[in-house]
């Protein structure tokens, strides 16, 4: 699968830098609202080795609240703007709503990263199809206000595998034709279910599509060994070699530089 100037390696992941163009994320809130440090953010990124560029307007932490968006727009329009004057590197748009979508691929964006797996707003699959451009639809239990007020799951991975299979057939019945998945790390799940989910990750592969995964910096990594947000970067590197085990494609960072050191290592070593 092609995501603008980058094509997925099934025996390579792809590694997305974050840059959160928020005042309320929870890991660097308000640290790139300012366009031009986001703009120089992405671009150390790609530098560092990232291969794909995820940019979001609101946040999606537990208990954020839903923005507008125009605010929305104002936050990521800019940047990608700005990246796309300095770099080819492929953008993804985290946003639920396909006026958002839209724009942004209007201006350069090549991929729509909707943590409500299209739920959120009926017209995203059709602009995912009408574009051809991937699109990656997560699980969420809820919606992030409410996702962690007592997670609970009579099957974890039953019910996650069920939920993307059925986004996938709607993806597929609006004429999408490139699809990722991911199982949602910290949106709405317990620290321990987080952490089945990245054991069984291979799981996931009778969807028969690519599979994301972004446990960078989350809570349930600071829960099971408190830690603080900052001192979970090791804890993040062993993560992602489970989800690389696992199968996944996309793996979506803060820590770049030093994701994508271990990583290449891990590989040349496994």
């Amino acid at each position: 699968m092609k995501i603008g100037t980058y094509t997925l390696q099934s025996e390579k992941p792809a590694l997305m830098g974050i840059v959160n163009v928020t005042p309320d994320s929870f890991s660097d809130g308000g640290r790139y609202l300012d366009p031009q440090a986001a703009i120089d953010h992405a671009l150390s990124l790609v530098e560092e080795g990232a291969d794909i560029i995820d940019i979001g307007g609101e946040s999606t932490r537990p208990g954020s609240e839903p923005v507008a968006g125009d605010e929305e727009l104002g936050r990521v329009m800019p940047v990608i703007e700005g990246i796309r004057l300095k770099s080819a590197v492929p953008i993804s748009i985290d946003t639920t709503k396909s006026q958002v979508a839209r724009r942004a691929i209007g201006a350069g964006a090549n991929m729509i990263n909707d943590t409500s797996a299209a739920r959120f707003d009926s017209a995203m699959l059709e602009l995912a199809a009408r574009e051809n451009v991937p699109i990656c639809l997560m699980h969420m239990k809820g919606t992030p206000r409410t996702m962690q007020i007592d997670p609970r799951y009579d099957d974890l991975m039953g019910e996650i595998g069920s939920f993307l299979q059925e986004a996938v057939n709607r993806a597929r019945a609006q004429g999408v034709k490139k699809i990722i998945v991911d199982p949602g790390i910290g949106f709405g799940k317990t620290a321990q279910d987080n952490v089945v989910i990245l054991r069984r990750l291979d799981e996931l592969s009778h969807l028969g599509v690519p599979v994301l995964v972004g446990p960078s910096r989350k809570s349930f990594i600071g829960k099971m060994l408190g830690l603080d947000v900052d001192k979970r970067l090791e804890a993040t590197l062993a993560t992602l070699a489970v989800s690389v085990e696992g199968g996944a494609s996309i793996l979506r960072v803060h820590d770049v530089g030093q994701a994508r050191r271990f990583i290449d290592m891990y590989i040349l070593c496994r």
